[in-house]
């Protein structure tokens, strides 16, 4: 079974959903930004401090190749925004767009120590960064799915549209 690869912006439900799907399918989820700090050893923001980001961007794409097949992993916002990334995960599995609305991705995120690009830029940057991406995650993803209802029925509209793409 080919792996889904879930993007959007930070805050749009990637990990709940991810993990939902996965349990309906019961197959393996993989929250990709938790896979990379245990293999850094470090937290995202240190990796950022001390490496900078175009360090973790690289890091996203080659890590998101160590993955097997036949998993659902929840990319980090940033992750697919790199066409060869997108590329790859389009080769390998299904990718899809979870495209949640500004005001929902901002109040999940804006208290987030954790995020770098939430504690260096203002919210009216943030929501700039969110359009540029939003135009870029629907080119490189094969379906988009509106992050609308319940965590259940956004992971199920999932499943529907990429089973047969499975």
């Amino acid at each position: 079974m080919k792996s889904i690869f879930l993007c959007g912006f930070m805050g749009c439900g990637k990990s709940h959903t991810g993990k939902l799907i996965a349990k309906k399918l019961e197959i393996p989820f993989i929250d990709l930004d938790e896979y990379i700090v245990k293999k850094e050893n470090r937290t995202i923001p240190d990796i950022f401090e001390q490496s900078g980001e175009p360090y973790f961007r690289e890091l996203e794409g080659k890590c998101l190749k160590e993955l097997g097949e036949g998993c659902i992993v929840a990319t980090g916002g940033g992750t697919l925004i790199n066409a060869d990334t997108a590329a790859y995960a389009n080769k390998q599995g299904v990718t899809v767009f979870i495209d949640a609305h500004f005001p929902v991705c901002y109040g999940r995120i804006k208290d987030d120590t954790n995020r770098p690009l939430v504690v260096n830029n203002t919210r009216e940057q943030l929501y700039q960064i969110f359009l540029t991406r939003k135009k870029i995650y629907k080119a490189h993803s094969k379906i988009t799915i509106k992050a609308e209802g319940t965590g259940n029925d956004i992971a199920n509209s999932v499943i529907e549209q990429v089973k047969p793409l499975l």
